[in-house]
């Protein structure tokens, strides 16, 4: 993967990158049984009322649906046949023809070509792209698209160039180092994808300019400092003033900064061995 610089032709281009997209098979449309077209809330509920900041506008979106488990595809050989775009996600996608007939989508790991051949398994070899059992991978290997409870499909590690590294195997218990630096306890019966995820320079792509936010439904945000008193706790004053808080607050008045906001009846600390921070 690469990423594209044009040359400085306006103020927006100047500080402008965007993916290099050459690597995607060329003159495939994708598949019409896996495009899923949603409406857009822009932030709000079912009342009406903003939930979620910035959020609103954007470009239309047709995602295409794709297969996180792999169980019911188990010792079936899949070959890849593209490797496509989906502008619901920052990774590749590729489309899998499974020796039965079938054709599914999944995210495309780094490195995988068109014309191989994947297999999902207990135990399986040790090759980006194949599918198999936590507690069957070797220490130290890359993998992604992890569950989280031995089913439910793939929940964590799916970001664009993400990985998690197997660290340690226990009988019941995997533990991965995840992209955030938390290392966590997975039951090793939880499948996962070996190695890393596509589109590994996303990290260093630069937006350029506010309207290409815009395009993806992400809204301008306002410093608390900017606004006036009744809009946000920082607000007021005349020209660049401190907060004049003991503490920073968001717009509803809670601590802002260094306060835990883990619900302990539903978090799963039992499971974290070393926290990210």
């Amino acid at each position: 993967m690469a990423i594209k610089i044009y040359k400085p032709t306006s103020a927006g281009r100047r500080i402008h990158s965007v993916t290099d997209y050459s690597v995607l098979t060329k003159n495939t449309r994708p598949m019409k049984s896996a495009i899923k077209s949603f409406g857009r809330t822009a932030g709000r509920n079912n009342q009406g009322k903003i939930t979620t900041r910035h959020q609103g506008g954007g470009h239309k979106l047709k995602v295409r649906t794709l297969d996180f488990s792999r169980r019911d595809k188990m010792n079936i050989p899949a070959k890849v046949e593209t490797l496509e775009y989906d502008p619901g996600r920052s990774a590749f996608i590729t489309r899998l023809s499974y020796l039965d007939g079938e054709k599914r989508y999944i995210l495309a790991p780094d490195g995988v070509k068109v014309g191989e051949i994947l297999l999902t398994a207990d135990r399986t070899e040790i090759k980006p792209g194949n599918r198999m059992m936590l507690r069957n991978i070797p220490i130290g290997a890359n993998v992604h698209d992890v569950e989280i409870l031995g089913q439910g499909g793939g929940q964590m590690v799916r970001a664009a160039g993400s990985y998690a590294i197997v660290q340690s195997q226990d009988p019941d218990y995997s533990t991965l180092k995840l992209p955030s630096g938390e290392i966590r306890k997975i039951p090793g019966n939880s499948l996962a994808t070996v190695g890393q995820v596509s589109n590994t320079d996303w990290m260093y792509v630069r937006i350029g300019k506010a309207g290409r936010n815009r395009h993806r439904g992400i809204r301008p945000s306002v410093r608390g400092k900017a606004m006036n008193p009744i809009d946000h706790p920082h607000g007021g004053g005349e020209g660049h003033n401190p907060i004049g808080l003991k503490y920073p607050k968001t717009p509803w008045g809670k601590h802002a900064l260094g306060v835990k906001t883990r619900n302990k009846k539903r978090s799963s600390n039992k499971f974290i061995v070393k926290r990210r921070r």
